[in-house]
């Protein structure tokens, strides 16, 4: 995809050196966490989320051109091309441009225009077409045959070859696709005897909104609501106008022909322009929603897998129950199961018996904290565990997908001998010491942070929250002795077959003692090797360099710096006063660049630095289910789930509460993730709470002091009556551009 660099540059606003170094390095089999991380010096310093633009607009640019080949081919062995024909598709700067000017080359099934063609009637539609002062009828008895059996259907036939030219006329196409990008609306009702059924799409029964305007989420309900059989959807500008338009191309008399012509290009708007371009407009909404819906997922899936991790403690978790008990776990500092156990603290005759086993197993296995899962009876056991002042931190773990990852065959391989409730307890436990570690062995999609997840294209939120998991990964670094392999196969050139392959060759050889060590794995060759080397780290190994984020390829730099100060390597590691003695120009050659040289420094201050902060205890209100919450009260919660339209807050109830994006803050924000993150501590006061429907409505912005008062200008007092303004970055054309990307061919 080299031949596109010049192109993506321009698109993109990049400099064509970076874009073809980048297109390059992929060609070659780098990941782009490696390009982002340890070829700066080639790139530029783009970023990840740069690089991925690259290559995603040169896969575009390479189909893009793939089908203009394919149409240029199949006019050509038609012997329809010409050289007007040919500078059309020159200028084409989209997918949908190629398929307009193809429509009429393109093989289809066999249509009214084509059997009126074969019925000897074009050069009857060609003098409608030309609109002369004739008298149609008249003329269209010298058409009628065995066929043909009136002069009415003769007509008939010649006004379905102008409604097929008018639909296949590319000008037309163009222009309607403006016009229903400017001025279409997206449009439901629910269907007969549906209220009943439907009625969680109620707000969607008589529903209408610009194209150009409908957010994600209310795309995605309609969608649903019409793919469901309840809600019937149209998607269309004014009729009166589109007509307009069309005849003002077309229309160049006054007489009998031209009522002809009229009728002709009513019918081509009513049964092929608009069906054709609603379906294209309503897959392009779908394909624009999706998108930010995944963006959506993406960015909470990040921040959650970069959650705060405890880090290496003696814990004992514990999953919490009703009637089946809480089951117990001891995990050691590594995650390594030690002990299992099982109390009752919900059955009054057993509470003593659940206090001693408790005290007895933090006293045996010195436990340094306390982890509980926060699905059912979670708060109960947080409050038995408190009473017992056992002078530990508790915390309350999220657990979702914890039950999905105990019924896995991934769960089966790590504990063959437990049951499903101690793998979920352990999950529980190894979550709070390093959730990235944990989270990674859990399809995303279980774990509960998106909006419409079920509804987007699966194929491409899988892509999404896979680049997303690699992105978490490379970016904390993985302990090469402790991780497990589905943890090592995210990382840079390894994947699964290699990470189980590292897994084993550690178990033979008692762990790794060098990044070097690394080359006698089977199939772990010397790419891939240059690809992992640096995200993997060695703690006590041979070379002090190991653990950090220093490449192998950079260790000779790093020997010569630790020369030239007279210290060991080992001492210059963390010396944050020696390093800055350095002078970086010294050590810039052909091959180590400024970038790279600022990045070994970085890391040499401190080495190895985990990006993510240290996990801290976190306490809920004196509340525990939803009748404990009253209208006007204040509470501590933690967010768990950002979508377009607002903020989920846990407060301790069982239920999350919905803090709506115009309750969020003081200033005008149209999306939740300006203002908030995954994770983040706040308090809410509760406006709202349905009992029957089990919702509780939340503000944080009445627990905030306002700001001073100010006139603000008119347009920012429109923006704040319509909160939930479209704050897409993507465009109907990027959309359609994706769609027939998906589609072309």
């Amino acid at each position: 995809m080299i031949e596109y660099a010049g192109s993506v540059a321009a698109k993109l606003s990049l400099r064509k050196q970076d874009v073809d170094a980048v297109l390059a390095l992929l060609n070659e089999g780098a990941t782009i966490p490696f390009i982002a991380r340890y070829r700066k010096d080639k790139t530029g310093a783009l970023d990840e989320v740069q690089i991925q633009n690259i290559q995603d607009e040169a896969k575009f640019q390479k189909e893009f051109s793939e089908r203009k080949a394919f149409i240029e081919k199949t006019i050509t062995e038609q012997d329809k091309m010409t050289e007007a024909l040919q500078a059309k598709l020159n200028s084409a700067t989209t997918i949908a441009e190629l398929e307009d000017i193809y429509l009429p080359y393109k093989p289809k099934r066999k249509t009214k225009a084509q059997t009126a063609r074969e019925n000897g009637l074009e050069p009857l539609a060609n003098m409608l077409w030309e609109q002369t002062n004739i008298d149609p009828l008249a003329e269209a008895a010298a058409f009628v045959t065995e066929i043909v059996k009136t002069p009415e259907d003769a007509l008939q036939g010649a006004r379905d070859i102008i409604a097929e030219t008018v639909n296949e006329d590319a000008q037309v196409r163009a222009k309607m696709r403006k016009l229903f990008e400017d001025s279409a609306t997206v449009q439901s009702k629910v269907l007969a005897d549906k209220e009943t059924e439907g009625v969680k799409y109620k707000d969607y029964y008589d529903f209408s909104e610009p194209v150009s305007k409908i957010p994600s989420h209310r795309m995605l309900a309609v969608m649903r609501g019409f793919m469901e059989g309840v809600l019937r959807m149209v998607i269309a500008p004014v009729e009166e106008d589109a007509l307009a338009m069309i005849e003002k191309m077309f229309v160049k008399g006054s007489n009998e022909s031209t009522t002809h012509v009229k009728k002709a290009i009513k019918d081509a708007y009513r049964r092929l322009l608009q069906p054709s371009l609603e379906s294209e407009f309503r897959m392009a909404l779908k394909t624009k929603a999706d998108e930010e819906a995944i963006n959506v997922f993406a960015e909470n899936l990040r921040q959650l897998l970069l959650s705060s991790p405890l880090g290496g403690k003696r814990l004992l978790a514990i999953d919490p129950g009703y009637r089946t008990g809480c089951k117990i776990v001891c995990l050691d500092d590594k995650g390594m199961l030690q002990k299992t156990d099982l109390i009752y603290i919900h059955e009054p005759g057993k509470l003593m018996s659940a206090e001693h086993t408790i005290r007895s197993l933090v006293q045996q296995y010195k436990t340094e904290c306390i982890a509980v899962g926060d699905g059912t009876a979670g708060r109960e056991t947080e409050q038995f565990i408190k009473k017992l002042n056992l002078g530990l931190p508790i915390f309350l773990v999220n657990e979702d997908g914890a039950s999905i990852y105990s019924a896995s065959e991934t769960a089966r391989q790590e504990f063959p001998e437990q049951d499903i409730t101690v793998r979920g307890a352990v999950s529980i436990g190894r979550r709070l010491m390093d959730p990235l570690a944990e989270l990674v062995k859990i399809d995303p999609k279980s774990i509960g942070v998106g909006q419409y997840q079920h509804d987007v294209n699966q194929v491409r939120l899988k892509e999404r929250l896979d680049q997303t998991v690699v992105s978490c990964v490379n970016l904390v670094g993985v302990n090469l002795n402790t991780a497990s392999k589905h943890l090592l196969s995210y990382v840079s050139g390894i994947g699964p077959s290699i990470a189980e392959n590292i897994v084993q060759y550690r178990s033979e050889i008692g762990g790794f003692t060098s990044r070097k060590q690394l080359l006698k794995v089977p199939r772990l060759g010397s790419k891939a090797f240059e690809q992992c080397a640096g995200f993997l780290r060695i703690k006590n190994g041979e070379d002090p360099l190991d653990a950090s984020a220093v490449h192998p390829e950079a260790y000779n730099v790093v020997a010569k710096m630790a020369t030239d100060l007279g210290l060991d390597i080992a001492k210059l590691i963390g010396n944050e006063e020696a390093v800055k003695q350095l002078d970086t120009k010294k050590y810039i050659s052909e091959t180590v660049g400024e970038h790279t040289i600022k990045d070994i420094l970085n890391e040499l201050k401190k080495p190895g630095l985990d990006p993510r902060s240290e996990a801290q205890v976190f306490e809920f209100a004196n509340i525990y289910s939803i009748e404990d919450v009253t209208v006007g009260m204040v509470v501590p919660g933690v967010v768990t789930n950002l979508t377009r339209f607002g903020a989920f807050v846990d407060i301790g109830v069982k239920q999350d509460g919905l803090v709506h994006v115009s309750e969020i803050s003081h200033n005008y924000i149209t999306d939740p993730g300006e203002a908030l993150k995954l994770n983040d501590k706040v308090n809410v006061k509760v406006l709202e709470v349905d009992m029957g429907r089990k919702r509780i409505a939340l503000s944080i912005k009445q627990t905030l002091e306002a700001p001073a008062r100010r006139d603000r200008p008119q347009q920012h007092k429109r923006q704040e009556q319509s909160r939930e303004k479209d704050t897409s970055n993507m465009n109907m054309n990027d959309a359609l551009s994706l769609l027939k990307k998906k589609f072309g061919k």
